[in-house]
């Protein structure tokens, strides 16, 4: 057993060097990518795994499409990354194979579709690995009904808590696990800093700070302090503080979800919560997601590949309305406005008033292309 102790201690002691050097970098590191100063934005598009390469393919030709004009003239560029796929993470042995990882830095922004996250073992999660690698330190995640008064916007921390540790835990054989969970002072400020910031440009007047802090004192105690203390720095906002546990049951309470309209929280508390946001907004498969950082951003769809989808034969058969939404959120951060504008209004014509061609889980579905088709002949129309 001591030998277990002991190495578990040279671990930990490793991975508190490792997040003490990390949150010094965040403290000195100032580059920002200003888009409309690039002769050339470089879009890669990450063909990912399962249902991946079915959707992408669709966001791909709508791209093509919409940035016809500046392809031609050598302003926007597509590149397609092929390689993050879960075979070649395995035979790599890596989140992220370091050539594929090169192939996305030389991009300005990436359109992710998903990618498959083995359970257990070793091997990191690629979207975890590739926010790190990036720095993709605010994930945002907008959720809207407008016939219920619902205008959510949720900024979740993206590089931070249990997911930056979650391979680096430690077991003891036949007695106990241990993972970790990490805040830093300077993770923490720059995301709460985005939501407020995002508050007051968007005439926003709510932000909620959602933690556990009353149960994970160091961390989410630190979270806590932290939004608080910037809170005060936007006298005209309201800044509510909640519990994980009570705010997943407030998304489901009609007397009051329509009075929240910003959330910022830890990383996992905004992964599960944005999913349920997204589950009323009408399915996983309705939002899409960005990380963004300094210097690149990631776009892609909040739900998995889809491996039953897969299994049953029926992949073709995808819903691609994420991935379009993933795409019109890139298309807005990177400066073209008017085509977002445009992306925006046809899928809201497609998925909620015409409707003319429905992708489901029933027999008479149309297919994920025959989908993309309806939206880019909407789109021609507008």
């Amino acid at each position: 057993m001591e030998k277990y102790i002991e190495s578990a201690v040279l671990q930990f002691r490793t991975i508190l060097e490792e997040q003490i050097a990390r949150q010094e970098k965040l403290e000195n590191d100032n580059e920002i990518c200003d888009y409309s100063k690039l002769s050339k934005i470089i879009i890669g598009i990450c063909y990912g795994d399962g249902i991946g390469p079915i959707i992408s393919k669709e966001s791909k030709k709508l791209l093509e499409y919409l940035l016809e004009d500046e392809i031609n003239k050598g302003k926007v560029e597509l590149r397609v990354i092929e390689g993050l796929t879960i075979e070649n993470r395995i035979a790599n042995n890596k989140a992220i194979p370091d050539d594929v990882l090169a192939e996305i830095k030389a991009c300005n922004v990436i359109l992710k579709a998903p990618t498959t996250t083995l359970k257990g073992g070793t091997l990191e999660s690629a979207n975890v690995a590739m926010r790190r690698e990036l720095d993709l330190y605010a994930n945002v995640r907008p959720v809207s009904v407008p016939e219920q008064n619902i205008d959510w916007t949720f900024f979740r921390e993206n590089t931070e808590g249990e997911y930056v540790l979650g391979s680096k835990g430690i077991e003891i054989p036949n007695k106990l696990a241990m993972d970790f969970k990490v805040t830093t002072e300077a993770g923490t400020k720059r995301i709460c800093r985005s939501a407020f910031e995002f508050a007051k440009k968007n005439g926003k007047k709510n932000v909620a700070i959602v933690t556990k802090a009353n149960i994970m004192k160091k961390t989410d105690g630190k979270f806590s302090k932290i939004a608080n203390e910037i809170a005060k720095e936007y006298p005209e906002i309201n800044a509510e503080e909640w519990y994980i546990d009570i705010m997943t049951a407030n998304l489901v309470n009609e007397n009051i979800r329509s009075q929240f309209e910003v959330f910022v929280m830890p990383n996992l508390y905004g992964d599960i919560i944005t999913d349920e946001a997204a589950q009323i907004q009408g399915g996983v498969g309705t939002a899409g997601s960005a990380n963004i950082g300094d210097k690149y951003a990631m776009f892609e769809p909040i739900h998995g590949t889809a491996p039953r989808l897969i299994e049953s034969g029926r992949g073709d058969y995808a819903n691609p309305t994420s991935m379009f939404k993933a795409t019109e959120m890139m298309l807005r951060h990177i400066g073209f406005i008017e085509l977002a504008n445009k992306l925006n209004k046809a899928i809201i014509i497609c998925t909620e008033t015409e409707k003319a061609v429905i992708v489901d889980d029933s027999e008479n579905s149309a297919t994920c292309s025959q989908f993309g088709d309806y939206l880019m002949q909407t789109i021609k129309k507008l």
